[in-house]
């Protein structure tokens, strides 16, 4: 894709960036990403973990990086 096209989620006004879910659960978060963007395909990704480097636009990233309770053996 040439730097001046625009892909059809911006031609039909659509959102791409979600700040205001920072620090919310990943289930909130996906609620709100799915409100704006019903058709998102939702991926969960450790912050530093593996990612493909293609272009998919209806694809959306949520990073984490929080330990919600302590590790354990068992």
């Amino acid at each position: 894709m040439s730097s001046g096209a625009v892909d059809a989620s911006d031609a039909a006004g659509g959102k791409k960036s979600w700040p205001e879910v920072v620090g919310m659960s990943i289930e909130e978060a996906k609620k709100v990403i799915l409100k704006d963007k019903p058709n998102a395909e939702i991926e969960v990704i450790p912050v530093g973990g593996r990612e493909t480097d293609d272009l998919r636009f209806n694809r959306v990233r949520i990073f984490v990086d929080t330990v919600a309770r302590p590790p354990h053996v068992g």
